[in-house]
């Protein structure tokens, strides 16, 4: 059991499931809105992502065990503990059943045609894992994208049904808070991936695979990352002054500072002399830890308005 779990990589899942409950129930219920899905039924959409993301893991390990042989031999499931044709078989009973639930969901919300995301995403993880990540930048932007759609997902379905012309403006402002929290997780998570491709770029290059550090180098791919992180610490600044500290959610505003915006800068200077694959690994880790405390900043923010005098 315990090498399913490490296959699936768990961690990575109950981080998304997380961020989905955070949203519905640290922010969306709050907000004084008529949402399209009861409990269960949010549940349910939880576990469809959680499903259909454990999916693209699994196809990902069965594709990857050349290239994780070599840049993580410990880490290897498919093929050591767990057979090609086993892991073939638990890809596509997730996969369905994600999909499947995907689609009750629709029709819960009598939007069938929305069941179509759950196959897009399926097949985009399954395209990333065959072809996509082998590309230039394509499979790291692949990948944010992804990320930032489970968390659109959830507007989507608990949001959008209900929209009527006497709520649509609030219900765009609601949206747009999360909108900014996507764009956020995409961002971060973008170069989190090419902070992976620095990581493991001798077994990639072995492999045959086409990525930054491959065709730049590692020392300008470094330098490339770190010109991009000044993006999200600015960003983050400019976004935490003009709408928390503006406003006086002193709370909100302090927990940016030291809870994302200090983890970003942290990051951004020990990018500039990154060298090892430990480094990046340690700034890999730093990056997710800093995308979660940015999902949990949204819980805050809705106490800090509640409770703001």
């Amino acid at each position: 059991m315990k090498h399913f779990f490490k296959l699936i990589r768990y961690q990575n899942l109950l981080m998304l499931a997380l961020m989905q409950l955070i949203l519905r129930y640290g922010f969306l219920i709050w907000q004084k809105i008529p949402l399209a899905l009861n409990d269960f039924q949010y549940i349910l959409l939880v576990f469809s992502t959680v499903l259909i993301a454990a999916a693209g893991y699994v196809i990902n390990n069965i594709f990857d065990q050349e290239t994780d042989g070599e840049n993580k031999p410990k880490h290897v499931i498919v093929g050591k503990y767990i057979s090609e044709a086993m892991a073939y078989n638990i890809y596509v009973g997730l996969n369905i059943s994600g999909v499947a639930i995907g689609f009750y969901l629709a029709n819960v919300i009598e939007k069938p045609g929305f069941a179509a995301i759950f196959i897009f995403i399926a097949a985009t993880l399954y395209l990333y894992a065959t072809s996509l990540k082998q590309m230039l930048v394509v499979g790291n932007v692949i990948i944010a994208l992804l990320l930032a759609v489970s968390v659109l997902i959830v507007p989507v379905f608990d949001m959008f049904p209900m929209i009527y012309n006497g709520n649509r403006e609030v219900m765009a402002t609601v949206f747009s808070v999360i909108s900014d929290y996507a764009v956020f997780a995409f961002i971060l998570n973008l170069i989190r991936e090419m902070v992976k491709d620095l990581e493991d770029v001798d077994g990639d290059y072995n492999q045959g695979m086409n990525t930054l550090p491959i065709a730049l180098g590692r020392k300008r791919t470094s330098k490339l990352i770190f010109g991009l992180s000044i993006v999200p610490v600015l960003l983050v600044l400019y976004y935490t002054n003009k709408y928390f500290f503006s406003n006086n959610l002193l709370l909100i505003t302090i927990y940016i500072l030291l809870f994302v915006a200090a983890p970003l800068i942290y990051f951004t200077v020990k990018m500039w002399d990154a060298k090892s694959v430990k480094d990046f690994r340690h700034l890999s880790l730093v990056l997710k830890l800093v995308i979660l405390f940015g999902v949990f900043s949204i819980a805050l923010l809705t106490y800090n308005i509640l409770h703001h005098a």
